[in-house]
C-alpha cells in the first residue's frame, strides 16, 4: 500500500489525473439504473395475411402494430447526443422492417430497398413530410431523412398501397420495444426522477412516475 502511494506521488500529474478519470468513469458505469416490467397489450386482431409478420393495422383511425407491441421510454432532460444517430427502415418482401421504429430526435434514418422492384416511400405526417421518389435496390446513395421533430410519423409506399410503418420520434435516448408478451428492460439509466411512458398505439400512451437510484433495478408494470 505504501509502495503504491509512493509510486503515485512520484508520477507525473497527468498520469494521476488519468487514473482519477478512469476511476470516476468506472464508478459512473457501475452506478446506472435499470427498469424492467411488462405492458399489458391489446389482444391481437385476426391477421389478414397468412404469415405472422409485423404489419400496421388501422381500425377506427387508430394506428397499431400487429402483432401488438409497445415502445417504452424514459422522459426527462438529457444531454444532447455528441454525434448524429443513424437507424435503418428496410423494405423487404414488400413490407417495412421493422413495422415500428423508435428513434431519438435528430436521428438520420436510411431506407434501403432490399426488394427486386421499385419502392417510393413517403410521409404526410406533421412531424416529418417527405417523398423519396422511386428507387431500386442498386440505387446509391441510400435515400435517407433526418427526423428532428418528436411525434409519430406514418410511412407508406406510393407503389404498394398495403405497405405501412411507423417511426416514433422521441426526445430521449432511453427507449426499447417490448416483446409480444409486453416484457421490457431498460438498462444504463441515470439516477433521478423521470416519467416512464409506454406507447401502445396512436391514441394510447400510458405513463408512470419513477425515481431511479444508482445500481438498482426497478420493476414497473403497465396494466
Amino acid at each position: 500500500m505504501h509502495c503504491h502511494r509512493h509510486i503515485l506521488d512520484r508520477s507525473p500529474r497527468w498520469i494521476v489525473l488519468l487514473v482519477g478519470i478512469w476511476i470516476a468513469c468506472c464508478t459512473e458505469l457501475q452506478a446506472q439504473a435499470v427498469i424492467q416490467g411488462r405492458v399489458t397489450l391489446p389482444k391481437a386482431r385476426p391477421s389478414v395475411v397468412v404469415n405472422q409478420r409485423y404489419e400496421i393495422v388501422v381500425q377506427g383511425g387508430v394506428l397499431a402494430v400487429h402483432p401488438p407491441v409497445a415502445v417504452v421510454y424514459l422522459e426527462g432532460k438529457f444531454p444532447a447526443s455528441p454525434s448524429q444517430p443513424l437507424a435503418r427502415m428496410e423494405q423487404k418482401g414488400l413490407l417495412f422492417h421493422p413495422a415500428i421504429l423508435p428513434v431519438r430526435a435528430g436521428t438520420r434514418v436510411e431506407f434501403p430497398n432490399l426488394d427486386n422492384t421499385y419502392h417510393n416511400i413517403f410521409s404526410y405526417s406533421a412531424p416529418k413530410r417527405f417523398d423519396l421518389g422511386r428507387y431500386r435496390p442498386d440505387d446509391r446513395p441510400i435515400p435517407s431523412q433526418v427526423f428532428d421533430v418528436p411525434g409519430l410519423v406514418t410511412l407508406r409506399c406510393d407503389i404498394h398501397e398495403h405497405m405501412r410503418a411507423l417511426i416514433l420520434v422521441l426526445d430521449t435516448p432511453y427507449f426499447v420495444v417490448t416483446d409480444t408478451d409486453g416484457r421490457f428492460r431498460l438498462e444504463g439509466l441515470p439516477a433521478g426522477r423521470y416519467l416512464l411512458k409506454a406507447w401502445v398505439d396512436s391514441r394510447t400512451t400510458r405513463e408512470h412516475g419513477v425515481e431511479l437510484t444508482a445500481d438498482n433495478v426497478t420493476t414497473i408494470d403497465f396494466p
